[in-house]
């Protein structure tokens, strides 16, 4: 059987993966509330006697990654745990991750809360090729700290921004915005001047000397920097839906991204919206009518757990086959990479065999179609070999 599990079609998804969206691993050892944590988007641990184990991802772990560290399906938590204190943190990213089939692995450094892997060794626990994706928040938060200690103008935070986006390394494939996260996604629709730049940048540096945090919330800015990705001709990650306690989820739907989409089309670079949930639908209709517009699942695949082949399902009801693509969003633990290829390989191969047995696509179209899905799609919009 192949890697999904024994749902579908398993050889139908048998493929090398490229992960487009994902972040690096922790370089220690965690205690049993650390590795809880970073199994939830939560910001603090549940009520007293409740686990996260008691959850669609808590079961997924128990079930699919058990057996990577020689124990069986469905290990109770705590055996699961003693195991993998037992083998160490690099033991066990090397098992998940060489289990996950991934190959190439899109990196965002840009979210370090505490030292992580970098893309080149996380990769190297696969076996596989690490590539760079440039936050941009964190580009213009670093140019803030230069206008901060003096060594450029308040005016100049703009071509400061422009200047480290174009001295960018040759392994950055995209940048990407967590717009969502500080200033909704109503962003201004069309590129905003430079008058409207330095005023909004002037207003935030004088709050930051005000004695706010170096955070961008300002929406002048945050449509600022995806332009700037535009202007460099980068494929543009943008952050759409679900995500942790920090993000007003209403604000996150990524019909609001319709007048900004429209004015980036005519440009032809491609963006493509990372999670989606639960607004898939209405990401999926954005990437039928843009057609620079592409979309994953990313975070949703793993917090979903089994209800992951559903999910897969609505988004390919309206999303065009050769516009969507597969992400882990997988951050810290490498229990994420290994559920999230596997989850996604098992809801694949359930969407494309029933297509099969509906008659709906033949088996070499439904063959094709989980090539372009598992790895081919984002060779073409990152222009991989």
């Amino acid at each position: 059987m192949g890697r999904s599990g024994g749902v579908g079609e398993p050889d139908l998804v048998d493929h090398a993966l490229v992960d487009h969206h994902c972040h690096g691993l922790v370089r220690r050892d965690l205690t049993r509330p650390e590795f809880e944590g970073m199994l939830t988007e939560a910001d603090r641990p549940g009520p007293a006697g409740t686990t996260v184990f008691d959850s669609q991802i808590g079961f997924a772990v128990r079930r699919w990654c058990a057996p990577a560290l020689d124990l069986p399906p469905h290990a109770d938590p705590e055996t699961y745990l003693e195991r993998r204190a037992e083998l160490g943190h690099t033991e066990v990213h090397r098992r998940l991750l060489g289990a996950s089939g991934i190959t190439t692995f899109c990196v965002d450094t840009g979210f370090q809360p505490e030292p992580l892997t970098c893309a080149e060794d996380l990769a190297a626990f696969a076996g596989g090729r690490g590539l760079d994706v440039v936050r941009l928040e964190r580009i213009a938060e670093r140019a803030a700290v230069d206008v901060l200690t003096g060594q450029i103008g308040v005016t100049h935070l703009a071509d400061a921004v422009r200047t480290r986006l174009a001295e960018r390394t040759p392994s950055t494939v995209a940048v990407k915005s967590v717009a969502a996260y500080r200033a909704g996604l109503d962003l201004p629709a069309r590129r905003p001047t430079d008058r409207e730049v330095s005023a909004a940048t002037r207003t935030w540096i004088n709050k930051i000397r005000g004695g706010a945090p170096i955070r961008l919330h300002d929406p002048v800015l945050h449509s600022f920097l995806i332009w700037c990705g535009v202007e460099a001709r980068l494929p543009v990650q943008i952050h759409v839906g679900y995500g942790d306690a920090d993000l007003d989820l209403a604000r996150g739907n990524p019909l609001l991204l319709t007048g900004l989409l429209r004015a980036i089309a005519p440009t032809e670079v491609t963006v493509l919206l990372l999670h989606c949930y639960p607004f898939h639908r209405e990401a999926a209709y954005l990437t039928q009518v843009f057609a620079n517009v592409h979309l994953d699942l990313g975070l949703a695949i793993n917090n979903t757990g089994r209800g992951s082949i559903g999910l897969i399902a609505q988004a390919l009801e309206l999303a065009p086959f050769g516009k969507f693509l597969f992400s882990t969003d997988a951050y810290a633990l490498g229990e994420l990479f290994l559920l999230g290829a596997t989850l996604f390989r098992r809801g694949l191969a359930v969407f494309l065999a029933e297509g099969i047995d509906d008659d709906a696509w033949t088996a070499a179209d439904a063959a094709r179609i989980a090539r372009l899905i598992c790895a081919d799609n984002a060779r073409r919009v990152y222009d991989l070999p």
